[in-house]
């Protein structure tokens, strides 16, 4: 009865109040079956989140109004509450026995524990920035849990890497075709925007991602995740259609003009070589270095090549030395600041919530440098542990996996997880959608492969002592 007359009433709310009215409507009739089904059924809610992840900034760019940040909170809190009925009905707390789990727990309490930072200056920016730092960690909970087949794993890379695909393909539409209307209208309005994506009269790329940082590193993280699925037990037809996403991929990547995204392919390249070393990887390499020394080397008027050029010559580059400033300049508040300034008093979130602060003044320009600055060395130390664990988590795990398909996404998140650790240091690399999700997702990965690839041992002697 109320869905008849939700219908009977479209026309007229699209009368008195337009587009926004119609939707206020159609979220009021699915809202509740979409959340009632999120935390009735996991796989779904885990699907919504990921797939929401991706396309958040999309939709944002397009300009509806709405508090979509809220709503991925809202997704996690329903999440939440189906994991704890799922574990009170079939508890399986003995898979967070790991050093993964806990490192990330000890960093979640302390990110709580930082609203009561004596040196914070606004209890807002705590509240602000804890859900991008900390409530999206929680996150590695929900997906160590319900991702328990190899399926859902398959499913989840490749529309993980179908989304990359269109988001490339949108990002050379905006490079050949130019924006659409709302891209260029925004741009056009904010100078502060012109004057960091406007360079030598060519404009930086985004894609579907909130600035073209997001979307370098999220190109790169799919090349990478290509690469390894290529040297994975796959049939010829799918690697080469892996190896042209992966050409897709790093020539998009170009029109972001990040800088910092350019050493992070070379960089999982080398550290691929050695985890696996063969033939067919050496020879990769080889070819990958030779040809990134040819791209260094070569003379060109073209502009993305430039750029790419002057990555690998940083101490050419003014904004460069600038960062490097500002670090020094920095360097003893933090040493004699242990629990930092608190969350969210550096960048936007500082000159928002607390402008009159000398904190409020500094670029951190590096997600290493903001840790530090926001959370004191002791929350640096904390991070770089967190990742530490995980890389060690991960190459254990390669190295003792047995079956080839999850070693094989095993791999591909390592691969993934190395990279984005070095490419935090050069920006803020793990706070945007959807990285800052899909991160946390990776590192489930690692424990996920190794304990389907234990289940998956135990069935095959079970089934041979039979």
């Amino acid at each position: 009865m109320l869905l008849l007359l939700s219908v009977i009433a479209l026309p007229i709310v699209a009368l008195k109040f337009g587009l926004s009215g119609v939707i206020l409507i159609l979220l009021g009739i699915i809202a509740p079956i979409v959340a009632v089904s999120i935390i009735k059924f996991p796989v779904f809610g885990v699907a919504v989140y990921l797939i929401m992840a991706y396309w958040i900034m999309f939709i944002m760019n397009i300009g509806i109004d709405f508090p979509l940040g809220t709503l991925m909170d809202g997704i996690l809190v329903l999440l939440l509450i189906g994991f704890f009925i799922e574990q009170r009905k079939n508890p399986r707390w003995d898979i967070y026995k790991n050093p993964i789990s806990i490192v990330i727990l000890v960093w979640i309490l302390y990110n709580v524990m930082q609203f009561i930072n004596p040196n914070a200056a606004s209890l807002l920016a705590w509240v602000y920035t804890i859900r991008a730092i900390a409530a999206v960690t929680i996150s590695y909970y929900i997906f160590s849990y319900h991702i328990n087949s190899v399926d859902f794993i398959r499913w989840i890379i490749k529309i993980w890497l179908l989304f990359s695909v269109i988001a490339a393909l949108y990002a050379a539409k905006q490079e050949h075709l130019g924006f659409f209307e709302f891209e260029q209208k925004a741009l056009d309005a904010d100078e502060r925007l012109q004057n960091l994506l406007f360079i030598n009269g060519h404009w930086r790329k985004s894609s579907i991602f909130a600035d073209p940082v997001s979307f370098s590193y999220n190109m790169i993280v799919s090349s990478i995740i290509c690469v390894a699925l290529m040297f994975g037990p796959t049939s010829r037809k799918v690697k080469v259609m892996l190896f042209f996403f992966l050409l897709l991929f790093l020539n998009v990547m170009l029109y972001s003009g990040t800088r910092a995204a350019y050493v992070l392919f070379p960089a999982a390249m080398f550290f691929l070589a050695i985890l696996k070393i063969n033939k067919k990887i050496l020879f990769f390499s080889g070819a990958c270095f030779i040809i990134l020394i040819v791209l260094i080397r070569m003379p060109t008027s073209n502009n993305s090549i430039n750029r790419f050029q002057s990555a690998f010559r940083p101490n050419n580059d003014a904004s460069y030395n600038v960062r490097v400033m500002n670090q020094k300049r920095i360097q003893p508040y933090i040493l004699s600041h242990p629990l930092g300034g608190g969350l969210g008093s550096t960048g936007a979130s500082g000159a928002k919530f607390s402008p009159n602060t000398f904190l409020a003044t500094f670029p951190p320009d590096s997600g290493y440098v903001r840790a530090a600055v926001e959370l004191g060395w002791i929350g640096l130390l904390l991070l770089c542990a967190l990742m530490f664990v995980a890389l060690k988590t991960g190459i254990d795990n390669y190295f003792e996996m047995q079956d080839p398909e999850l070693k094989t996404y095993c791999l591909a998140m390592l691969l993934m997880i190395f990279a984005m650790c070095i490419g935090n240091f050069p920006q803020e690399g793990f706070i945007q959608f959807p990285l800052n999700i899909y991160l946390y997702l990776a590192i489930a990965l690692l424990n996920v492969t190794m304990r389907l690839d234990i289940q998956k041992r135990t069935t095959d002697l079970h089934e041979i002592n039979k």
